[in-house]
């Protein structure tokens, strides 16, 4: 752990997780199949962490709110520009991976 007060924790944390996210923005070529497969987790996945911790704090955020916060548009838009069809082998690969 590093050597830094809670807050300046919370904020470095804070601003790691929005780079995540431009990094995501900004790499729309990956699809979030490919994520899955590769690291167990994709932008659906972060927009319901979100929403979760929203949840925890007694705040309401619905689902859509919390995608377009990390697509950074609504989600269906992102999908009509960005989301392609996911290849027979990578359906393979998500469906055989361990299940948490």
């Amino acid at each position: 752990m590093m050597l830094v007060d809670d807050q300046t924790q919370l904020q470095l944390e804070a601003a790691a997780f929005r780079r995540l996210m431009s990094h995501l923005r900004n790499r729309s070529d990956v699809q979030n199949i490919d994520l899955m497969n590769l690291a167990g987790f994709c932008r659906n996945c972060l927009s319901n962490w979100i929403k979760d911790a929203a949840d925890e704090k007694g705040l309401t955020v619905s689902k859509e709110e919390a995608r377009t916060h990390v697509y950074g548009m609504p989600y269906d838009d992102w999908k009509k520009l960005h989301q392609s069809e996911a290849a027979p082998d990578k359906v393979a690969a998500f469906n055989a991976r361990p299940k948490e």
